[in-house]
């Protein structure tokens, strides 16, 4: 998973990449009234403006990138490039995570034709990407820009740092922009928006959260820190907000919201790590959560709901989420 300073999200799972504890943290509950006043925020527009092909842009975190000609080799160092690569009908040259398996993407024979890039998502090594010649490389911020200095004057790095959906989206616009892939990008955009505004207007008033780790030390995204947890407020009550990173998540903290679904995110360390549900079962105050007697706890694919971050992923999380909030 991916580091999350006070900007992004998962810091907690991040420290578990790199082999620290994983201490679930990062959210605590809110007052209902609280909550249930601020109800979803604005509706979701959804007029979208055209997108004008460029060479040179400022994006949305005001990184200037510049390109002497479309890009054809991309290279993606982190899921939301993949995932916007997809929307705009691009294959990547090489990766480095495993969302491009996802039937919502590639599929996994398709993926296995694209490179992937060694030293997993913390230190994929240089001389591997650049030994795919890319024209673009695309990373994460807080995570790959360090490795800006090996790449200059071999390649264009882009740096992106998303926190919210309408980053995702901001990115999307920007690489259809560099890319030519303008009415591809449009129409990504306009199909995300229409599902979002399609799924507010028949918000559940049902509770949910969204957990994730590997084991009984879990965490809770909250939509100030997570981009998927941002669509949450627009589709249910969502209880959580974020309390930063210190301290412990506690099941007692859930079972005092009556809390009635669960989406569950597992964080596999290996085959043989088992569903972060599973886990938590092994508690006894597990089994007394509304959404666990109900049946409404639902393991999700963490490359999609946490990872992924882009259009494509999120469309995905609406449609899971919005069925199971029915």
């Amino acid at each position: 998973m991916l580091r999350a300073p006070s900007r992004f999200v998962r810091s907690c799972v991040a420290a578990a990449v790199v082999g620290s504890v994983l201490a679930g943290c990062g959210a605590s509950a809110e007052p209902a009234s609280e909550r249930r006043a601020a109800g979803a925020g604005p509706r979701t527009d959804v007029t979208v403006e055209p997108i004008e092909a460029t060479r040179e842009l400022t994006d949305t975190n005001g990184v200037r990138i510049s390109l002497r000609k479309e890009p054809e080799r991309i290279v993606c160092l982190f899921a939301l490039c993949d995932d916007i690569l997809t929307e705009l009908g691009i294959v990547p040259t090489a990766t480095n995570n495993a969302l491009l398996a996802h039937p919502g993407f590639l599929g996994e024979e398709k993926a296995k034709e694209v490179d992937v890039i060694p030293g997993g998502f913390i230190a994929p090594e240089v001389e591997a990407i650049l030994s795919h010649k890319p024209d673009l490389v695309i990373g994460l911020e807080d995570t790959h820009g360090k490795l800006a200095p090996a790449l200059k004057g071999a390649t264009t790095f882009w740096p992106m740092q998303p926190e919210t959906w309408q980053d995702s989206v901001g990115y999307l616009r920007d690489a259809a922009a560099l890319t030519g892939r303008t009415a591809e990008g449009v129409k990504a955009e306009k199909a995300f928006r229409t599902k979002l505004a399609e799924a507010e207007r028949a918000r559940s008033d049902k509770t949910a959260i969204v957990i994730y780790g590997s084991d009984e030390n879990f965490g809770v995204a909250t939509p100030e820190t997570d981009v998927a947890a941002s669509l949450f407020p627009k589709l249910a009550d969502y209880p959580w907000k974020s309390r930063g990173v210190e301290g412990s998540y506690s099941l007692e903290e859930i079972l005092a919201a009556d809390v009635d679904v669960i989406f569950s995110e597992t964080i596999s360390f290996g085959e043989a790590d088992g569903k972060l549900s599973e886990k938590l079962a092994r508690n006894p105050l597990w089994g007394k959560i509304p959404a666990v007697q109900n049946g409404d706890v639902h393991e999700v694919n963490s490359e999609v709901w946490a990872k992924g971050r882009g259009t494509r992923s999120l469309g995905i999380v609406l449609d899971e989420a919005t069925a199971a909030l029915r």
